[in-house]
Formats: structure tokens, C-alpha cells, sequence
């Protein structure tokens, strides 16, 4: 069976959102955010935010790790790994680089602000605005918000209280956010139709 990663999406996430200064209260208080990538019940990866600084100038690195493997046979059918490090100050995105290896295929990517959030989704502001930046090839899309209330999310460290949000457009995802305006979850379809969530430890 041939499996391309390129069907999930999963090339980040992808964010959204003008480059309005993002809410301070809106950073992890443990200075971190992690997930498993979970793909027809299986662990299929990790995707992390790990945040170092204060609220005024702060950096985030963003690492996604995938293998996807045959089954059976057990050999890898797909890999992707991505590393960025974005770069804050006064609220606003002053830099992002990105090195990713999509099966294979590099990317390197270096950018300044171009108006738009970068593509790793950590932030509720996202859905604030219509703005994306592709964290991988920089290119900027147009998404839609909707706003589909207060839900419970199961989470690695127990239930979570979070906005549930419907991203649409350029790019199809649903988000959930907990009381801080941090990322609780992910979902979305894979061209397969199977479903492929974030899942926070």
C-alpha cells in the first residue's frame, strides 16, 4: 500500500491571522506544548511548541517528527520532519526559519514578517483573522473561521475545557483552544478519508 504524507495535510498545520500583537496570556505557563499524531487509532508521531523568553520577546520552536509505516511488513511508507524557530517581540513575528524533510524532499525556508501568523496554529488568533503563512514555503492563504462553541477535550493529562473552531478555505482543520488561547487539539481528514488528530500529552 503506497501512503503520501502529502494527503493528510500534514505539512504543519498551518496558521492564520494578521500581525496583530498576540495576547502574552496566550503562552503556555509551562513554556511548552506537546502532541501525539494519531492516524486511524495509531501513533504515527510527535508534534511540539516549546517557548523561551518573556511575554515582550519570546521565541518558539515548532518540531513535527512522522513516520508512517506499511502495515505488516512494517517498513516506512512515509517520513516527515520539521523544525522552526519563530521569532516575537512587542506581541509581533519578526522572523521565522524553517528546515523541513518532506520525504526526502528539502525545504528551507527564511522570512520576515509578511503580515500574516506563521503556520503552526499554538495561538487562538488564528481565528481572528484570513491570513496564513505556510511555515514551510512562506506563501500566504486565505482561510475562513467558524465558531462552533465550548466543547471538553480528552487530552493525555486529563479532560480540558476548550473553543472549538472550523477552519476553512485554504486550508480545513478543526481546532481547539483551551482557556489560555493555547492549541488542545487537531483534526482534520486525510485525502483517504481516515482522520488525523493532535492529540496534547
Amino acid at each position: 500500500m503506497e501512503i503520501d504524507m502529502r494527503l493528510f495535510g500534514i505539512a504543519l498545520g498551518l496558521a492564520v491571522a494578521l500581525a496583530a500583537p498576540v495576547d502574552a496570556l496566550s503562552l503556555p505557563s509551562n513554556g511548552k506544548l506537546s502532541f501525539d499524531v494519531v492516524r486511524k487509532g495509531k501513533d504515527i508521531g510527535d508534534h511540539s511548541y516549546r517557548f523561551s523568553g518573556k511575554s515582550s520577546a519570546f521565541t518558539v520552536n515548532v518540531e513535527t517528527d512522522i513516520v508512517v509505516k506499511v502495515p505488516l511488513i512494517r517498513t516506512t511508507a512515509y517520513s516527515f520532519k520539521h523544525k522552526s524557530v519563530e521569532s516575537w517581540k512587542g506581541g509581533k513575528l519578526q522572523q521565522l526559519s524553517s528546515s523541513t524533510n518532506d520525504d526526502g524532499e528539502p525545504h528551507q525556508l527564511k522570512t520576515s514578517n509578511k503580515g500574516a501568523l506563521p503556520a503552526s496554529l499554538w495561538n487562538d488568533d488564528i481565528v481572528r483573522s484570513g491570513k496564513l503563512m505556510n511555515t514551510i514555503d512562506g506563501k500566504i492563504i486565505s482561510v475562513r473561521a467558524a465558531d462552533l462553541g465550548s466543547e471538553t477535550v480528552k487530552t493525555k493529562s486529563g479532560i480540558v475545557s476548550a473553543h472549538h473552531y472550523r477552519l476553512s478555505g485554504g486550508l480545513a482543520r478543526d481546532v481547539w483552544y483551551d482557556g489560555e488561547g493555547n492549541l488542545a487539539q487537531v483534526m482534520f481528514k486525510a485525502d483517504d478519508g481516515s482522520t488525523v488528530m493532535y492529540i496534547r500529552k
